[in-house]
């Protein structure tokens, strides 16, 4: 089966090389035949909601969203809004910490910290789902999509009632240099 990934990845780990590594990947492509539907920075140039509706457009005929885990991934903005908009979406999420790549310089990076720590899901008394942001200790609802926290939950882990779920302990990550990424990014796919 054809994977249609959208790539998730702060702009520069491009600049570095290191999410080219992974986005390029030739057994990928030839294997498991996905096509690359990640944004480049340059769109930023417009109004979040024309970004947003750029972002939602490339994501629309994806099955799969790979965030590429570099220094400070966790903490940009229209990440953590790519990451809720595949869950809000449904697409099967993993991320993939890519500092142990060397960059355009061959010097690797310890890793950056997981997103997925940062953001989760709330299962309220009623059995509502939200999506929500932890900044610093504390949980928040996220409301960048469409005005609103509340989404249908699509996948087959159940959640306790009235308590957050972090998206890592939901979705895996991987280290494309430990885990061999070269061999089994397309299993992990």
């Amino acid at each position: 089966m054809i994977k249609r990934v959208f790539f998730s990845f702060h702009y520069q780990d491009v600049i570095d090389f290191r999410a080219n590594v992974v986005r390029n990947h030739r057994i990928s492509k030839e294997k498991a035949g996905y096509f690359d539907a990640s944004i480049w920075e340059g769109a930023k140039k417009t109004s979040d909601l024309a970004l947003k509706r750029l972002i939602n457009s490339e994501l629309k005929n994806t099955s799969t969203t790979c965030i590429l885990v570099g220094s400070n991934t966790y903490e940009r903005k229209w990440v953590k809004y790519e990451i809720l908009k595949s869950i809000e979406k449904g697409n099967y999420i993993l991320a993939i910490h890519i500092n142990g790549i060397g960059g355009k310089d061959q010097k690797t990076k310890l890793n950056g910290y997981n997103p997925l720590d940062y953001l989760g899901i709330y299962k309220d008394s009623d059995s509502i789902h939200y999506l929500v942001e932890k900044k610093g200790d504390k949980w928040y609802y996220y409301n960048e999509i469409d005005g609103n926290s509340k989404i249908s939950w699509r996948y087959n882990k159940n959640l306790s009632k009235e308590t957050t779920t972090p998206l890592s302990h939901i979705f895996n990550i991987y280290d494309w240099i430990s885990d061999d990424g070269y061999n089994n990014f397309d299993n992990w796919l």
